[in-house]
This record gives structure tokens, C-alpha cells and sequence, in this order.
């Protein structure tokens, strides 16, 4: 079955309108994430990644991340656009999420620009901002898109649906 794309009103996009592969987009919103009541990543230099069915996945530069809580995990990942991913437990005070951040040290020529910039999955955060707007995560525990009021899905991830 095919999802039903969500027709976007004004100021709103469409997940379903974004490419495959997917395609980077700086942008000069301002991205917070706050864990264990401590702003660890603060910045409007992300990195926007648009990928069909997914809302996007923000990269945040490292000059604009408190990287001391962050520590490299032997876990990684492989994505077919990007290359392989590495991930950072994150530990705040006595608080501790492993692999809730990931990064990629060599994406493939067309991602050079997110080298070494950190996404973090919004679920195990306290929060994440958007332009001062709380995000809601992605459905689903593997994908590690944000979801904000000018973002319309329907969205990959939910459980049962379209056989993902």
C-alpha cells in the first residue's frame, strides 16, 4: 500500500517532495539540544539532510557542540548515500544515552560537507529546538529525523505501515 502524501499548507513542506538520494541543505535556523538540563549543542550553522519520507536530519558542526560529553562508541553504521557512520554515547553529569548521536569522520564526495558534524535521535534527548519550536522525533527508534510544524509526512518509521 502507498502512503497518502499530506497536501502542505503554507510554510510547510512535504517529506514526500524531498529527493532520493537524499540532498544537503545549509540552513541558519537556530538548533539547540538540551540533556540532563545542559545545553550541549547550540547553533545556527546545520547542515539540513532531505531525504524522501524522512523529516530532516540536522548536522551540527563541532565548534558548536560542548564535545566533552560526547565519547566514541565502537558502533557504527552504513548508509548508501553517505558512507559509514560512527556514534557518541552521550554522558551529562550522572545521565548516560549510548549511541545517541551519530556522525560520519568520511562521507562519499557529495556529503563532504557533514564530515565530522553530529546528528543526535531527538527520543533520548530532554529536548531539541528548532527555531525555539520542541521537536517531536521520527517515528521509530532507528531513523533520527525531527519533526516541526512546517514538516508535513506522512513520515518512514511508523510501525506496520508500508511494509517498513
Amino acid at each position: 500500500m502507498r502512503p497518502q502524501r499530506i497536501e502542505p499548507q503554507p510554510g510547510q513542506e512535504s517529506v514526500w517532495d524531498y529527493p532520493r538520494p537524499p540532498k544537503l541543505e545549509p540552513t541558519s535556523k537556530h538548533i539547540q539540544i538540551i540533556f540532563n538540563g545542559e545545553v550541549i549543542a547550540d547553533t545556527t550553522n546545520a547542515i539540513r539532510v532531505l531525504e524522501t519520507s524522512h523529516p530532516p536530519s540536522y548536522y551540527i558542526p563541532p565548534a558548536d557542540i560542548k564535545m566533552e560529553y560526547l565519547i566514541a562508541t565502537p558502533q557504527s553504521s552504513f548508509c548508501e548515500w553517505k558512507g559509514r557512520a560512527g556514534y557518541y554515547t552521550i554522558r551529562v553529569g550522572d545521565k548516560e544515552v549510548q549511541n545517541a548521536g551519530w556522525f560520519y569522520p568520511n562521507p562519499t564526495p557529495p556529503f563532504a560537507a557533514i564530515q565530522n558534524h553530529v546528528a543526535f535521535y531527538a527520543h533520548v534527548m530532554d529536548a531539541c529546538y528548532v527555531d525555539g519550536e520542541l521537536v517531536t522525533p521520527q517515528p521509530g527508534n532507528f531513523y533520527g529525523g525531527w519533526i516541526t510544524k512546517d514538516i508535513v509526512g506522512p513520515f518512514k518509521g511508523v510501525p506496520g505501515s508500508w511494509g517498513w
